[in-house]
């Protein structure tokens, strides 16, 4: 199953990218192919879920728990797991702030989350 949502503020786009996984793997291996793909962005943020122990974000860049905290607390309010979502950055020119950023990385995860078709 997979989802995409995209979010803009301020000149910056934020597409999401949700997508089952099945392991850590094949979690590290999708990012991998994000990042190479959308290697122009300025960001390619990530949360992933596997059961209830195992979670992992990166904000790649952005101010520490702006990008990666609230994808995954996406993830979580939908009570979801197996779940790996993206969030690519085009900058835009224009500093969101960390509240904005949190704002931004949270709606285009909700976005890629809700766009989730198997």
């Amino acid at each position: 199953m997979k989802g995409e949502g995209i979010y803009k503020d301020r000149g910056s786009k934020f597409l999401g990218f949700a997508e089952t996984i099945a392991n850590e793997d094949e979690a590290k291996a999708r990012i991998t192919w994000y990042k190479k793909k959308y290697h122009d962005a300025r960001h390619v943020c990530y949360a992933y879920r596997l059961g209830s122990n195992l979670w992992r974000t990166k904000d790649d860049g952005e101010p520490h728990g702006t990008a990666g905290a609230p994808i995954l607390r996406s993830i979580d309010a939908r009570g979801m797991d197996n779940i790996l979502v993206v969030v690519v950055r085009y900058f835009g020119g224009t500093l969101l702030g960390t509240g904005g950023l949190m704002v931004a990385y949270r709606e285009a995860a909700k976005a890629a989350l809700e766009g989730i078709k198997e």
